[in-house]
């Protein structure tokens, strides 16, 4: 079995293939949670667990990995399918955790789930990316951080608290010791000017990139 601490974990959100999502999950190992297992046909990639309760998963695409382990859940359980799958994904020697599907889609508390989940394993040392392919959500937390992104591409910074002390560099509109307070707009439709240099005093926030949108131009 391969020794990659990077696991690409398949969820149920919308996917996109592009260019940034196959360099992300090259040599990744894979988990997928219930129906995310749809995702690893366009990412031509063999899951070493397929976990959930099965009830998003059509007969068709189950017929489909017959040779992918399956760890069956009960729907009435404590934890989504795809907090199960990162769990697995912790236990087999996980660092870096992609969420490939963690956005967009029918469920929106899905979605939102993901992003505060997403912080919380960053704030145990994990290095998470959430991605649909079109957007990619990193937590940024306080300290410093680079996110290489094409120049002209957008991107926001959304609290989930306040934050203090956030510096943003090489950006249209740069940010120098600012404090934003928790629900404020400031920081949302942001472009890049290249790849961007954060810096957080304190808080908690997502950094949400649409690196194939140009439209900042």
């Amino acid at each position: 079995m391969s020794q990659s601490t990077t696991f690409t974990i398949l969820l149920g959100g919308e996917l996109r293939l592009t260019d940034r999502l196959r360099a992300e999950t090259a040599g990744s190992r894979f988990i997928a949670a219930d129906g995310g297992m749809r995702h690893a046909v366009a990412l031509n990639a063999t899951p070493e667990l397929w976990v959930g309760d099965f009830d998003s998963t059509p007969p068709d695409l189950r017929g489909a990995f017959p040779d992918v382990p399956k760890q069956p859940y009960p729907a009435a359980k404590a934890a989504t399918d795809g907090e199960i799958a990162i769990t697995e994904a912790i236990d087999r020697g996980a660092k870096r955790l992609i969420l490939a599907g963690a956005m967009g889609g029918e469920r929106s508390d899905h979605a939102i789930q993901h992003l505060l989940y997403g912080i919380q394993l960053a704030e145990k040392g994990f290095d998470v990316l959430l991605t649909s392919g079109d957007e990619e959500a990193v937590p940024l937390l306080p300290g410093d951080m680079e996110l290489a992104l094409p120049s002209g591409s957008l991107f926001s910074v959304l609290g989930f608290s306040d934050l203090t002390g956030l510096f943003i560099h090489n950006v249209r509109y740069p940010l120098r010791d600012f404090n934003l307070p928790f629900g404020a707009s400031r920081t949302i439709s942001n472009v890049a000017e290249g790849a961007v240099r954060f810096s957080l005093g304190s808080g908690r926030a997502i950094v949400l990139a649409r690196p194939y949108d140009l439209t900042g131009v």
